[in-house]
């Protein structure tokens, strides 16, 4: 039987676009977590200046790049890497989340399970769709953990991998990573933690699961939030050996490769810190300002561990509601708990300038 390709889930919040671009400047969008702000000056230059459009780039990433992420991965997290064995380049976090299923398959054909967070970004159940694997969420508790305890121990068995994401997107969460490494070897599962937001954390210093050490994990970092450089398309892959080298080799196979260019560009963002602590003040400055207007219409919320978005419970009406009265009353448009597996709650994302957000305050005080 085919399979049945859901809608895009963003293509359904056009209706609620148009009712909030009919606000006095346009729609406020929070929709979506795409960066507003420039990325560094230096970075974006360095792609005209690489002289490496010509020839064709290593698909496991130049030695640059992954000195770059190396020496990224100690600043930040205090853990040492090798470039050879331990590194990969991927083309963002997207492409990695959703072609990976499909890769570890061909190594361990027994295993037909992805396991991810209920409450998740969605390309995690896609990509394990789109490899033709069984799609298996794992519940959350009230602290927002998983309960990997309450798994099913058949659907653990046939597990070919386990996602995590911390902080998490949409809820902000910091997950217990220690405690989930700790079960992906107890139960011989890999563990891919996607960390494109750890840059972001708010009640505590940034983590990877590989401070845990590198056995039997992967941790996914991109340039995208980090760096305001969703548009051209970078990241990396570290972790266990024979994970990276088993991935590493069948992305050469399949073409996967950072554009030269957008490599060299990469190595120099992964190099400077500094325009990542402006950010982080940007983001912080707007999350608060967006928790005051949301309070001052009686939405209540909470300041999130991490990431930058606010994670808004619907109380009693259905999400759909709060996405439907944002858009009519202040012109801003959220996404749906819905496109993550909540049916209680809207994710607002910091993701326009104070200037653009000012037009909600304007808009509530009227």
């Amino acid at each position: 039987m085919a399979f049945d390709l859901p809608p895009y889930p963003y293509d359904l919040l056009e209706p609620y676009r148009l009712i909030a671009s009919k606000h006095a400047g346009g729609v406020v969008d929070l929709s979506v977590g795409t960066p507003c702000d420039p990325p560094p000056p230096l970075v974006v230059n360095s792609l005209a200046e690489s002289n490496s459009e010509r020839g064709y780039p290593p698909s496991v990433g130049s030695q640059d790049f992954r000195n770059s992420c190396q020496e990224w991965v100690r600043r930040r997290f205090d853990v040492r890497l090798d470039t050879e064995k331990n590194i990969g380049a991927c083309i963002g976090t997207k492409e990695f989340v959703v072609s990976t299923p499909n890769y570890l398959r061909l190594r361990s054909p027994d295993k037909d399970t992805v396991l991810y967070p209920e409450v998740s970004y969605p390309s995690y159940a896609m990509g394990a769709h789109l490899s033709g694997c069984r799609a298996v969420p794992v519940a959350i508790g009230d602290n927002g953990q998983l309960l990997l305890s309450d798994l099913d121990p058949r659907d653990i068995e046939r597990a070919l991998m386990l996602w995590v994401n911390s902080p998490s997107n949409p809820s902000g969460v910091l997950c217990d990573l220690d405690a989930i490494a700790d079960w992906g070897r107890a139960n011989e599962i890999p563990i891919f933690s996607d960390e494109c937001y750890a840059e972001f954390t708010w009640s505590q210093s940034p983590q990877t699961i590989l401070n845990n050490g590198l056995s039997g994990v992967v941790a996914v970092h991109s340039l995208s939030k980090r760096s305001n450089l969703a548009g051209i398309r970078a990241g990396f892959y570290a972790g266990d050996e024979d994970l990276v080298h088993w991935l590493k080799e069948i992305r050469k196979h399949s073409g996967k490769m950072v554009p030269g260019p957008v490599q060299t560009a990469a190595a120099l963002a992964y190099s400077d810190d500094d325009h990542v602590e402006e950010q982080r003040m940007r983001y912080k400055e707007r999350l608060e300002f967006l928790q005051n207007c949301l309070n001052s219409i009686g939405i209540n919320t909470n300041f999130p561990d991490g990431a930058f978005y606010l994670w808004v419970a619907s109380g009693s009406a259905e999400p759909w509601h709060l996405v439907e009265r944002l858009a009519t009353e202040v012109g801003v448009l959220v996404a749906p708990g819905t496109f993550f597996g909540s049916s209680g709650h809207v994710r607002v994302a910091a993701v326009q300038t104070l200037e653009k957000l000012s037009l909600i305050t304007d808009r509530i005080s009227n």
